[in-house]
């Protein structure tokens, strides 16, 4: 249950209205250099092998982190039920950000390292990866931040990396089948942008659920049901 969350976190922070507007432009970072003509096919498979080293650069940082979460969280073992409660209420306060109803400055701010580069090689598009995984914007760090605060309540550094690579692997897959069928998707793309505000509150308050069990205790005895 607690991965479905994650995942699901990682799917959303993709339709977010910070990632989805930028896609065409990650899209064209995939194929650095374009080719015509004949190139079609290697242009095809070079966008797919950018993609995916994009995707292995940010999952790399974010499972790290996860680690470092659930590691931190399993120090706080014996304070357990207040971990929770600050975590709940905290991953409450992003999803009313995320709706609107509270403005924290903090979470509003973008930190975009000044890098030039095209992806026009695997290895400098896991750079790519790894530079995006640290910029901060209000919809990328509510989500991220969320599941870690999630990976540290297990108090385990193995779950918080499983947790974190299901995260990544939701981020990660729309990314990957953009990069390849960006044409196709554009209609069920432009849908989610032309309904931002509905999507604004419906990711927010997934987030205040999530929070109000967190803070509760109702998440780890439903994922206790669940895992019996």
């Amino acid at each position: 249950m607690d991965l479905l969350v994650t995942f699901f976190e990682g799917v959303i922070t993709f339709v977010s209205p910070c990632l989805l507007p930028m896609l065409p432009l990650y899209v064209a970072y995939f194929a650095g250099s374009s080719t015509t003509g004949a190139g079609e096919v290697v242009r095809t498979s070079r966008v797919l092998a950018n993609a995916l080293g994009f995707v292995l650069g940010f999952t790399c940082v974010f499972v790290a982190l996860g680690a470092f979460a659930g590691a931190f969280g399993g120090f706080l073992t014996r304070y357990r039920s207040l971990l929770d409660v600050v975590c709940g209420l905290i991953v409450v306060i992003f999803g009313l950000c995320f709706m609107g109803v509270l403005r924290i400055p903090l979470l509003n701010r973008t930190l975009k390292p000044q890098v030039r580069m095209l992806p026009r090689t695997f290895p400098s598009a896991v750079l790519f990866g790894i530079v995006f995984s640290i910029g901060w914007t209000p919809c990328v760090g509510a989500y991220l931040g969320s599941a870690l605060l999630l990976a540290s309540t297990q108090a385990s550094w193995a779950h918080g990396i499983v947790l974190l690579l299901a995260y990544s692997l939701g981020l990660g897959l729309p990314f990957v089948l953009s990069a390849v069928a960006i044409d196709r998707l554009s209609a069920a793309f432009d849908f989610i942008k032309g309904h931002y505000a509905q999507v604004n509150v419906v990711c927010g308050a997934l987030l205040v659920v999530v929070g109000l069990l967190m803070a509760t205790g109702l998440l780890n005895v439903w994922l206790g049901l669940l895992s019996a």
